[in-house]
């Protein structure tokens, strides 16, 4: 059962709107294929009753009426009626699963629960409605107080339920304990149908996962991306990975290919953002860094396990960086169609890892500039460099740059303003070539371009198009600042006149 409507709701911060909560609802059941989705809780708010609404109107049309469940109340029929009015037919009754939240929470006797509960689950039949009840706080009373736990269970046993619903609440259940405590009621209540709802506050969600499997269980809750209250629930995406690949004896309806696609659609609707590193789902989890990694997996797959991106959807890619090899810059090449004699595939390489050192990120696209400028740097002997340079940039005063210019060993330095940075470095250029006199080209088109999907601190491709007496040429520079992008191609600019 799916209850990232309900329980993932709960995450700080969240609420899916009418539209949201009908689609994801389509999405697990028509295309992830999950068996129940538990969408709300009753009584919530007149938002909450128009989304189940709109579920259900949706659900009734395509046959999906009792895959659909509402948290409910022991509030005298309250619940009852919402859900009613609603069109649900299943409820997943609250109720205490422990003596410490019966006591203090309702300050009632075992009994008087028990005949409260009772009443609920008639009225729910008269209406048609069936019902799963939910222990709340089931791993503490399994701990503190599991006489009650099993005089409760003696008594739902009498009751028309269709599941028992065993939560770790507060998610303080070790991988030991949760096969004990299901294993014990398995085999005391053989007939009834048990589900497991694990929280994650120690991060052992998916070890209790595989744990309540090994004792029996009969059904799991999970949510898309572990969302949840506090750290969250197990996560759909890691429980169904861990079940195909190592509980043989298992089988999920879930079909794996659909996972990321409706994890990114939740986390887009939510606004919660999906950890880098999350298993499964997260951005760099199928992304190999090191080159060694990348030469291996040339060499027969030597760094792939089962976990294959494509059962998800996905695909493996290969980071370039300052860790990056030949074989990362091979990888992302044969993905572009490119192909480099070895002398210029270690230049390439060179200048990925020298940008990785400062921190640039390389994406796979920036590639075809980076190797522009690397072949294009190869034609020409610097005679001329810019050995250093301070831009300012000030609210109401002009720009200004001073620069530090060598020619043939001889150092120039200069000042000027102008109209921008750039406009103010070529201005002080001009003077240090008047000095000695020689004119520059006149730049007659400037151009800058990011690769496609960059962000904003990508690598950028500054083209400026010179022209000369004789002649028109182009020449390039690369960075992830415009201005000094523009400083590299002037560079080379001044090394080919």
């Amino acid at each position: 059962m799916d209850t990232t409507l309900r329980d993932g709701e709960q995450t700080s911060g969240v609420s899916f709107s009418i539209s949201e909560k009908l689609t994801i609802t389509q999405l697990l059941l028509a295309e992830l294929n999950v068996d129940r989705v538990e969408v709300a809780s009753a009584r919530v708010s007149d938002g909450e009753f128009a989304s189940v609404k709109a579920i259900m109107d949706w659900a009734g049309t395509n046959g999906y009426t009792n895959n659909i469940e509402v948290l409910s109340f022991v509030d005298n029929g309250v619940s009852i009626d919402w859900m009613n009015k609603a069109g649900v037919r299943v409820q997943n009754l609250l109720t205490k699963g422990s003596m410490n939240h019966l006591t203090h929470q309702l300050k009632k006797t075992p009994e008087q629960h028990f005949s409260e509960i009772a009443e609920v689950i008639a009225s729910a039949k008269s209406f048609g409605i069936a019902t799963n009840v939910y222990l709340e706080d089931w791993s503490n009373g399994m701990r503190n107080s599991p006489d009650y736990v099993y005089q409760y269970i003696d008594f739902i046993s009498t009751q028309p339920v269709l599941r028992v619903m065993l939560p770790d609440t507060l998610g303080v259940l070790t991988p030991c304990e949760t096969f004990s405590f299901i294993d014990v009621l398995r085999k005391r209540y053989p007939k009834l149908h048990f589900d497991f709802h694990a929280h994650n506050d120690y991060d052992l969600g998916n070890a209790n996962i595989m744990e309540a499997i090994k004792a029996g269980i009969n059904g799991l809750h999970l949510t898309v991306n572990g969302m949840g209250e506090r750290a969250g629930n197990a996560s759909m995406s890691s429980a169904v990975a861990v079940i195909n690949d190592f509980i043989p004896d298992v089988e999920t309806s879930i079909k794996e290919s659909y996972i990321y696609t409706v994890s990114k659609l939740v986390e887009t609707f939510s606004g919660v953002r999906i950890p880098a590193n999350k298993p499964i789902v997260g951005e760099n989890v199928f992304t190999q860094t090191a080159g060694i990694h990348a030469d291996g997996d040339n060499k027969n797959n030597l760094y792939f396990n089962d976990l294959l991106p494509e059962r998800f959807g996905r695909k493996r890619t290969y980071a370039l960086g300052k860790t990056s090899g030949k074989a990362n810059i091979e990888k992302n090449l044969q993905e572009l169609g490119l192909k480099l004699s070895d002398e210029d595939l270690k230049k390439v390489t060179q200048r990925v890892i020298e940008l990785g050192d400062k921190k640039e990120t390389v994406t796979k696209e920036d590639l075809p500039y980076i190797i522009s400028d690397v072949l294009d740097s190869n034609t020409y002997a610097d005679k001329v460099i810019v050995e250093s340079y301070v831009l300012t940039h000030s609210k109401g005063l002009r720009p200004s740059a001073t620069i530090s210019v060598r020619i043939d060993g001889e150092i120039f330095e200069e000042n000027a303003q102008g109209d921008g940075q750039f406009d103010a470095f070529m201005k002080a250029l001009t003077k240090v070539y008047t000095k000695k006199e020689l004119c520059l080209p006149k730049l007659i088109d400037y151009a800058v371009r990011i690769a496609p999907g960059s962000n904003s601190d990508a690598l950028c491709e500054t083209i400026i198009t010179w022209e000369t007496p004789s002649k028109k040429f182009i020449t390039r520079g690369l960075d992830s600042d415009q201005t000094v992008c523009a400083i590299k191609s002037t560079q080379k600019m001044l090394n080919i006149i």
